[in-house]
């Protein structure tokens, strides 16, 4: 009986979380895609605690924390490894098997992105770490989280097209400028 209140709750948390995501994602504002994205990720920690993937549960909320430092230090290298180092430490405390690999493998590929990437490479490798989340949803039975990830897939994957629509299309706003070309700038004519 208790298995059955904890996977309702799971499927709940796992609801919750995909409407904070459709609430995230229609937002203009960037504070508030944060706040709804820290809150999504609260839900998701909650319903992989009430599947009992520790995995997922301890990666996620890292997820929130990685949020909080990729914002406040982009492009830090160190900062990085001590995410992924302590996400590494997380999985190898609550390891329970194969399954818990696509969640491991979304922390990394979502660190890296964050950290070190921007614009399409970036959204590739977020998308990559999307499809991760959604199989580790899938594993445990969370159809509320597997639906939240592949809207965020989908999404992403219309972002990464429009991009690379709107390079082709003004492609003299996107090519860097030469070295001399930067200086002529800066200098004036």
């Amino acid at each position: 009986m208790l298995e059955s209140y904890s996977a309702m709750a799971g499927q709940f948390f796992g609801l919750v979380s995909l409407l904070l995501c459709l609430l995230a994602f229609a937002s203009r504002q960037d504070e508030r895609l944060m706040v709804l994205l820290i809150g999504a990720n609260v839900a998701f920690a909650l319903q992989f605690l009430c599947f009992a993937s520790w995995t997922a549960a301890a990666l996620t909320v890292l997820v929130i924390v990685r949020i909080a430092l990729a914002r406040r230090y982009p492009g830090h290298p160190g900062v990085m490894v001590g995410v992924l180092a302590a996400s590494g430490l997380a999985a190898l405390l609550t390891w329970q098997g194969w399954a818990d690999l696509p969640a491991v493998v979304a922390m990394v590929l979502g660190t890296v992105s964050m950290f070190l990437l921007r614009g399409i490479p970036m959204r590739i490798f977020l998308g990559l770490a999307a499809l991760a989340w959604m199989l580790s949803h899938a594993l445990v039975g969370a159809v509320g989280g597997t639906v939240a990830e592949a809207l965020v897939v989908i999404t992403n994957a219309i972002t990464i097209w429009r991009l690379a629509r709107a390079r082709r299309r003004h492609a003299e706003v996107f090519e860097p400028m030469s070295p001399a070309e930067s200086a002529d700038s800066r200098t004036g004519p």
